[in-house]
């Protein structure tokens, strides 16, 4: 029953993932898009959320973005991970039960939004803030070419439930840096923080968004280097040696 519930429970997982990743650009961007009475984006940065003071909405958007950041970074962890496989969820549907969760708590994250509208920056020049939204959208794909570069379906669960429901044993994982990762050792962490900060209007909720995304990046690159010395060794140690982290720079410029 496995062999069939499994790849089901994956595929669902990965489709709530897609549609909260798509449903970013907009929460991001502001997209106000309506057809009739019907709003594809009801909640935004800058929109959407209930009218609350100041200091509320500031405690409630920096506690969402706690939320996000410490389940992200909390349940990727090898301790965490070896003690729920353990004795709350099957090895094969770890990946994609971490996929959910952190799926919801970004919905959440949408929902419970409480915007801040004060103007930081405004871009004045149509062309100029123009580019700066087409910049956003780029990076989203970005994020999916990186992705794949390594192994989008491994990262978002299918590939292990496709074993479990074939039977196939796991290969060992190897280290590889293609592409993008020959420049940065965190591609994504890097688009991650492009779609954050890159805006023609910085209001005082995008700045709150984007400054908690910079603390999340650094702690949870922290957390994941360590996790990748402990599996690769030295294979990893020459290529932090070899590749900076975030600024495509050569290693003592960046």
């Amino acid at each position: 029953m496995s062999r069939i519930l499994f790849p089901l429970y994956g595929v669902v997982c990965y489709l709530i993932f897609f549609a909260t990743f798509i449903y970013m650009i907009g929460f991001v961007n502001n997209f106000h898009i309506q057809v009739g009475s019907f709003y594809f984006v009801p909640f935004a940065i800058d929109f959407g959320g209930s009218a609350a003071s100041a200091g509320t909405a500031f405690i409630v958007d920096a506690a969402l973005i706690g939320l996000f950041g410490v389940q992200h970074s909390a349940m990727a962890r090898r301790g965490f991970k070896a003690v729920w496989t353990r004795i709350l969820v099957p090895r094969a549907v770890e990946r994609s039960t971490y996929v959910l969760a952190s799926s919801v708590c970004l919905i959440v994250l949408f929902i419970f939004w409480q915007p801040m509208t004060g103007v930081v920056w405004s871009i004045q020049n149509e062309m100029l803030g123009k580019a700066l939204i087409a910049v956003s959208l780029l990076d989203f794909g970005l994020l999916l070419v990186a992705s794949f570069l390594i192994n989008h379906f491994e990262l978002f669960g299918l590939q292990q439930v496709y074993l479990h429901a074939t039977g196939a044993a796991a290969r060992p994982v190897a280290f590889k840096s293609p592409g993008l990762y020959k420049l940065v050792r965190h591609p994504i962490y890097v688009g991650f923080l492009i779609f954050a900060w890159v805006t023609p209007v910085m209001t005082v909720g995008h700045l709150l968004f984007a400054m908690g995304s910079f603390i999340y990046v650094l702690i949870g690159m922290r957390f994941e280097e360590r996790d990748l010395v402990n599996e690769f060794g030295d294979t990893y140690t020459q290529y932090q040696d070899r590749v900076p982290s975030l600024v495509p720079l050569p290693k003592g410029k960046a």
